[in-house]
């Protein structure tokens, strides 16, 4: 190891380095920070996300706590979801895009750099259960009207959507999710027209009776949809690309409570609507079998075009955190497309199984981690906000392994588990998703007021030699290309020479030379 009191001099740049735009067009700068000069324009973003909008799955997942609780406790549960998914993806969604990190990477301020390893793998899985869910409706529905083999079709549905979600945000899913979604505007009221004529108006779908349980009706619903708090995962991942000064249209329009009122409300109470009149369970195929009976061909297209839109989102993070992980874990840098190949191998093969079997069950294990997870970003943002430069720190040279706060996360996920899994009291089991994100809040407060902290204070920062840390460029010492100063540092192990976020965090001769130091 070579140390020296003077570092290398800085190659510096204040235009974006070619051969990282070109890159960037498919890999969205899934292992770096956003620079300014890459985000997405307002409704560019507002089209990627909203693709979220139209998943199958928002009909179903309604019409499952209708049936539990009865339709006015689950309106009540939509509203305050909404409520409560607003106020949280206003603060996360301004935050991305101030910092322009994603979940990995503000994971690794959370829990130390060997810590945040878990969350993309976890989130990753979590966007590949989804994208099987969505894919299996896709299938079935094929097969319902089509006939043939399903496993044939479930074929069909990953192999289609693989291609869609290799181009980036601003560079393709933009513009297919803006086409897209009138045609499924278009098709939901089609589909609530053709129920009407064809069955008359269920003059009691707002009124069924709600079952008796140990919770209010409106409590056992809203915890049903907190079972999808991974939306707020999701948030962070496309907020990072949006403009700061468009920070109040996301956080309101985009990513807050204007989306969750379409999102949760409208499908929700259309989900309702169908299979009350339609007088089909709310079973995973109900919303499928009566779209199919409202609208007959143009049912199965209407479903076609919801979970494509939905696919491109569940399969473009779920290979951008598989991406992530490798790079972490097993140093293992591929290009996205690889990732994307990858993800859909891996949701083929779970289609294959019998996935609905343990599918929610896998859900609500990694719910609580998600749980646990966003709790922890909340008090983080509230209690730390930034290290410097409006940044929290997350260059992995300046970082220990592991924080108090990776403890934290694990002991408040393995009580949400345990929870969830004992049968000795079945209420403490439905409360689980708030027991765990109070206990993971209140641990890692005291984390971070009582632990030791995470950050190793080190000299010698890129930061300091350049005016302005989002326009000026520095040029990598081992990948060769430049990145915006906020992301870069400096290589006790190369002599001090500039080393970006992800060449370093995969680089153990820094992390031995970094320890050397101290």
């Amino acid at each position: 190891m070579t140390v020296t009191s003077q570092p290398a001099e800085l190659d510096l740049s204040f235009e974006d380095d070619p051969r990282v735009v070109k890159e960037a067009a498919t890999e969205d700068y899934s292992t770096h920070v956003v620079p300014r000069s890459w985000r997405a324009g307002r409704w560019s973003l507002a089209m990627a996300w909203w693709a979220l909008f139209s998943a199958m799955f928002w009909l179903y997942v309604a019409v499952a706590s209708a049936d539990a609780v009865g339709a006015p406790a689950t309106i009540a549960g939509m509203v305050l979801s909404t409520a409560t998914y607003g106020a949280v993806n206003l603060v996360l969604s301004r935050y991305a895009a101030r910092t322009g990190l994603t979940v990995a990477l503000l994971s690794r301020r959370l829990f130390g750099t060997l810590g945040a390893a878990l969350a993309p793998l976890i989130f990753a899985a979590t966007a590949l259960y989804y994208g099987v869910f969505e894919g299996s409706i896709v299938a079935v529905t094929f097969q319902q009207y089509f006939g043939g083999n399903l496993k044939l079709w479930y074929l069909f549905a990953v192999l289609y959507a693989l291609p869609l979600v290799i181009g980036g945000v601003r560079a393709w899913l933009d513009k297919l999710n803006g086409v897209l979604l009138p045609f499924y505007v278009l098709g939901l009221i089609a589909v609530v027209i053709a129920a009407t004529v064809k069955q008359g108006y269920p003059t009691d779908w707002l009124h069924s009776a709600a079952a008796h349980g140990s919770l209010p009706g409106w409590l056992t619903s809203y915890l049903i949809y907190m079972g999808v708090w991974i939306m707020m995962m999701y948030t962070i991942d496309y907020a990072r690309l949006g403009r700061v000064e468009d920070a109040r249209f996301h956080g309101t329009v985009t990513f807050g409570w204007v989306f969750y009122a379409f999102t949760f409300g409208v499908n929700g109470l259309i989900g309702i609507y169908l299979l009350r009149a339609w007088n089909i369970s709310g079973s995973e195929t109900g919303v499928v079998e009566a779209v199919i009976k409202s609208l007959g061909f143009f049912g199965v297209l209407l479903i076609f075009v919801s979970q494509t839109r939905i696919n491109t989102a569940n399969y473009y993070l779920a290979s951008t955190n598989l991406e992530s992980f490798a790079a972490r874990v097993f140093r293992l840098r591929l290009p996205r497309a690889v990732w994307v190949a990858v993800a859909g191998c891996i949701a083929y093969l779970l289609m294959l199984t019998d996935v609905l079997s343990y599918l929610l069950r896998a859900l609500a294990w990694q719910g609580v981690f998600v749980t646990a997870w966003v709790a922890i970003a909340l008090v983080h943002i509230a209690v730390r906000g930034a290290d410097r430069d409006g940044l929290p720190e997350f260059r992995p040279g300046r970082l220990a392994p592991l924080s108090a706060g990776a403890g934290a996360w694990l002991a408040a996920s393995a009580a949400g588990i345990a929870l969830t899994e004992q049968k000795a009291d079945p209420t403490l089991a439905q409360l689980a998703p708030l027991i765990t994100v109070a206990l993971a809040a209140v641990l890692y407060y005291a984390a971070l007021k009582l632990a030791p902290s995470a950050l190793r204070v080190r000299g010698d920062d890129p930061r300091d030699e350049v005016e302005d840390v989002w326009e000026a460029r520095i040029a990598c010492h081992v990948c060769d290309r430049s990145y915006v100063a906020v992301e870069m540092d400096r290589d006790p192990s190369a002599a001090g020479a500039a080393i970006c976020s992800a060449c370093a965090a995969e680089s153990p001769e820094l992390a031995r030379a970094v320890s050397a130091e101290r």
